[in-house]
């Protein structure tokens, strides 16, 4: 981190003196450094910016032989359209992460490239990250946004000790959870309701509601795997919630902070992975983070306040912002910016740092030691208030769970009615679904679908030709396409998320069985029941971290800013 401080500081200052380290008198025809003027600048920089020589002189030769690289490069990359790009690697035996560059053509497929680092680095299963986006092994480099100097991310994607971490697995478990939404036993999973800030329900077209749930199923998940310390697992789960959080509409992430809350988790990853290469698609990360938080709560949180009648939780929030932000201004040599919002986020960590004395007043009433936090912090301090806060949120919680278990018992009576009628559950449901639980709809909406004529064959067949030619073997293709019902869409992704491997659930569901369920798939039980373990019970755990983590952050860059001094 301060290593980054230096050399941003260092380059800003070169360009702004426009001197250029890989010419003369800096460097020699032989690429060799011009020891009497690199000394000279050494020192004359070192007093401008006050900092220790030696360290300065080390900065510069960094600059400067990776100047030269960069120039090679180039050359290389005009002359034979060969472009190298820079890999941050996995740690190994508990060590740090490393680098390699890795020449290649941008005309080939990712596959290539991932072919070869599988065998250099001898990585049997991982991603390749480029600016937050996952590479389609089926697509060309360049038609993916690689170039030459491209900086990329190699993350493990699971091991045969955590398989239950493999972001496939777990799409493929929210994917059911997200078809049964409304129409199961699922007590205890009211992240399946999407609603807003207060808790109550949106109304959303099926689509995004089927996207948002998979992208907030996928978010939880990565969020388990963060309070583990497993960060490059975490973030493969959370890009891939990224994704489907792409696929909703605009007016939706207007109304659910659920998006913002993902960018601030994905750059925590970053910097908690020692990834720092990836700032840049970081500081974007941040500025949509901020845009959502105002959208959703307002300029001045005031629409927050109308809804939950405080501020206090959200804080939370806005503290890692500004902590990830004071991070970002120090790594690019910006020292005023970076303290401004240090000072933000330990103004805001001592007030949402709860008194002991406080919380032990609380958890002597009865309530828990998260219900204690999250009330004092929502009510700055007040122990009387909150307590009065906590016991209004219990008997919301309550009434929301009484309206769930309504709807689930509604849902039930209806798809009962239905199968009298003949109709099978995976089709009944959906067609509930589509109603919104009018039964006399639902009824319409069979009688419809009886009646028009069935899927054409040939288009079937088009669709597993475009499959093909994306890449995908024909059994794979074939065994997506029965389980998607015919989904080229859906199919797709769930050949990439499967690494362009079948899925184990091939078989497509008989009309008999309940919805999102397969007769092929014996281990759905095991996948929903593995994604429900690392569901928070209460859907207020994003804004309940003990901060300890953010402590150790804000000192860390808090000790670095101390060494230098006040420009």
């Amino acid at each position: 981190m301060a290593e980054r401080n230096v050399e941003a500081k260092l380059k800003k200052q070169l360009k702004q003196d426009k001197i250029q380290l890989w010419k003369v008198p800096y460097s020699d025809d032989a690429q060799q450094p011009g020891r009497a003027h690199m000394q000279e600048l050494a020192e004359r920089y070192a007093a401008l910016l006050r900092l220790p020589g030696s360290e300065v002189a080390e900065a510069l030769e960094v600059i400067r032989v990776g100047a030269l690289k960069r120039g090679e490069r180039n050359q290389t990359f005009r002359e034979s359209g060969v472009a190298t790009v820079e890999l941050l690697l996995p740690p190994r035996d508990g060590g740090k992460k490393s680098k390699m560059s890795m020449e290649t053509r941008l005309d080939v497929c990712a596959q290539e490239l991932m072919d070869r680092i599988a065998e250099e680095v001898g990585l049997a299963s991982f991603k390749v990250i480029l600016n937050g986006r996952t590479l389609n092994a089926g697509q060309r480099l360049d038609q993916q946004g690689v170039g030459n100097h491209s900086r990329m991310m190699v993350l493990k994607a699971f091991d045969a000790a955590s398989a239950p971490a493999d972001v496939g697995r777990a799409h493929r478990g929210f994917r059911i959870l997200s078809e049964r939404d409304g129409s199961d036993d699922l007590q205890d999973a009211p992240f399946l309701e999407v609603a807003d800030q207060k808790g109550t329900p949106l109304k959303i077209p099926q689509r995004e509601k089927k996207a948002l749930i998979l992208a907030m199923g996928l978010h939880e998940k990565g969020r388990a795997l963060m309070k583990r310390k497993r960060h490059d697992d975490a973030l493969c789960h959370l890009l891939q919630a990224d994704v489907h959080f792409s696929e909703c509409g605009s007016a939706l992430l207007g109304v659910v902070d659920n998006h913002g809350v993902l960018q601030l988790d994905i750059v925590w990853c970053y910097q908690a992975s020692e990834a720092l290469s990836c700032l840049d698609d970081g500081r974007q990360r941040l500025r949509l983070a901020e845009d959502c938080f105002v959208r959703c709560y307002g300029e001045r949180r005031q629409r927050l306040l109308v809804i939950k009648g405080n501020t206090g939780q959200e804080d939370v929030l806005f503290l890692r912002l500004r902590l990830l932000q004071s991070l970002l201004a120090f790594v690019d040599g910006d020292d005023l910016q970076a303290r401004q919002r240090l000072e933000q986020v330990e103004s805001l960590y001592a007030r949402l740092s709860p008194d002991a004395d406080k919380m032990t007043q609380l958890m002597v009433l009865g309530f828990s030691e998260r219900e204690a936090r999250l009330g004092l912090r929502a009510s700055r301090g007040d122990v009387q208030e909150a307590a009065s806060l906590v016991g209004r949120r219990r008997r919301e919680r309550e009434e929301l769970r009484r309206r769930e278990r309504q709807k689930r018992k509604k849902n039930k009576e209806s798809l009962a009615v239905l199968a009298e009628a003949g109709y099978g559950a995976r089709d009944a449901a959906a067609a509930l679904r589509r109603a919104n639980g009018d039964l006399e709809r639902a009824f319409q909406i069979l009688l419809d679908a009886s009646q028009a004529p069935p899927t054409c064959e040939a288009n079937l067949d088009q669709k597993l030709q475009q499959l093909l030619y994306l890449g995908f073997e024909r059994s794979a293709a074939e065994a997506a396409l029965a389980s998607t019902g015919g989904d080229l869409q859906s199919a797709t992704e769930l050949l990439i998320d499967n690494w362009g491997a079948g899925p184990s659930e091939a078989a497509p569901p008989s009309e008999d069985e309940e919805p999102g369920t397969s007769s092929g798939s014996a281990d759905d039980s095991e996948l929903v029941n593995e994604v429900l373990e690392d569901i928070p019970g209460d859907e207020d755990d994003y804004l309940d971290p003990t901060l300890e983590e953010e402590l150790q952050l804000l000192n860390a860059i808090k000790t670095h800013l101390a060494r230098s001094p006040d420009q």
